[in-house]
């Protein structure tokens, strides 16, 4: 039968239908990770997510037999465009059986959706900013994913070049084994850079002391630090109060490194989290009836792998060692966690500043991804 395209409505029922969608299309799927449905629900809400200030979005499923058989949003982003001076549509969450028919259905309906717009080129797998996910996965489909990144099926990228798109920028990841002690060159630079600039590593009692002493500072240092990387969406004031509530309000302070000058400005920071992949994998992306359990003994339980959400460090402080004093500070707490193992996340394939401080560690590089673009 013929495939449907149906606009997905703005309301909280649809948008959940949407998301619920891309989770039970992986069931049984061991290497898949689902975000946690309410988070990505409030992404995809207009009245929940601050990004729809300077954005607009609209979503769409594919229907054959009356049946779900893909889904896409198309997504707009006003400040980036004006940055790049190129009318670029964005697509994300996008999910679809291998069919060309129910793949081509999608495309052309978030595309002509584009073109309605005034947009001239399409770019994906892409979220409404950096934090959200983006890229489609490669390489490592038989690698469990992460809370921060896509899985895709394996099919994927070969119906983005059947339709005429190709690379635009790619993404690397690294598994890497937290090693038995800091590594002494480590210790060593970071010791130097230390005292030849001042730095000083702050402590904190609470995560609310973090938020309120440094939280919209963070925030604007992630901002300074990745300006000039691909894609990037400057966070707003609004962003940043719905980031530090959602987020830095729940890190374990133990697993985040702050690092100032001698006027206790922000200089860097590292920021990472107990693995939640198997928690979620088993929660299904759901908080209840049971999926609190899994988060929670993840988060307070024994947990072998540690994910590296984010590094940023001040621009004039980069390729200066700063990143040895973060982890000099931050490998002795992964070690006394228990952690044996560390996620990257993705990392733009050309930024060699960020790879270069893996090559301290014992490593693997198991996962790739790329977006894709063509015009329109």
């Amino acid at each position: 039968m013929a495939v449907e395209i149906k606009e997905i409505k703005p309301t909280k029922s649809e948008i959940t239908r949407f998301v619920e969608f891309g989770i039970d299309f992986y069931k049984g799927n061991k290497y898949f990770v689902p975000s946690l449905v309410m988070d990505d629900v409030n992404t995809l809400l207009p009245s929940a997510n601050p990004a729809f200030e300077f954005c607009e979005a609209q979503s769409f499923m594919a229907y054959r037999d009356g049946k779900p058989v893909g889904r896409i949003t198309g997504i707009i982003n006003r400040a980036v465009n004006e940055r790049t001076g190129v009318p670029t549509l964005r697509f994300g969450f996008i999910e679809f059986i291998d069919d060309n028919e129910v793949v081509d259905a999608l495309m052309d309906a978030v595309e002509n959706w584009g073109r309605s717009k005034g947009m001239k080129r399409i770019v994906g797998p892409m979220g409404f900013t950096d934090m959200d996910h983006e890229g489609m996965l490669t390489y490592g489909f038989d690698e469990i994913g992460t809370m921060a990144t896509i899985y895709n099926y394996p099919y994927y990228p070969g119906h983005m070049e059947r339709r005429g798109m190709e690379k635009e920028a790619g993404w690397v990841e690294f598994r890497m084994e937290v090693p038995d002690a800091c590594p002494e060159k480590i210790v060593r630079i970071a010791d130097i850079v230390t005292r030849r600039y001042g730095l000083k590593v702050p402590t904190f009692k609470s995560r609310g002391e973090l938020a309120k002493k440094y939280g919209h500072e963070l925030f604007e240092l992630i901002n300074e630090a990745y300006d000039k990387l691909y894609g990037y969406s400057p966070l707003t004031p609004k962003q940043i109060d719905h980031y530090i509530d959602q987020y830095l309000k729940i890190l374990k302070l133990k697993d985040v490194c702050v690092i100032t000058d001698k006027e206790d400005k922000l200089v860097g920071v590292g920021i990472s989290i107990p693995s939640f992949s198997k928690a979620l994998q088993a929660s299904r992306g759901r908080i209840f009836p049971t999926g609190w359990y899994h988060l929670l003994k993840a988060y307070l339980g024994k947990n072998d792998c540690v994910d590296l959400l984010l590094v940023a460090i001040k621009p004039e402080y980069q390729s200066r060692g700063v990143n040895a004093l973060l982890f000099s500070n931050l490998i002795p707490a992964y070690i006394k966690s228990g952690y044996k193992f560390a996620e990257s996340n993705p990392e733009l394939e050309d930024n060699s500043n960020v790879q270069n401080q893996w090559q301290y560690f014992e490593r693997r590089q198991h996962r790739r991804r790329q977006a894709y673009a063509k015009d329109l």
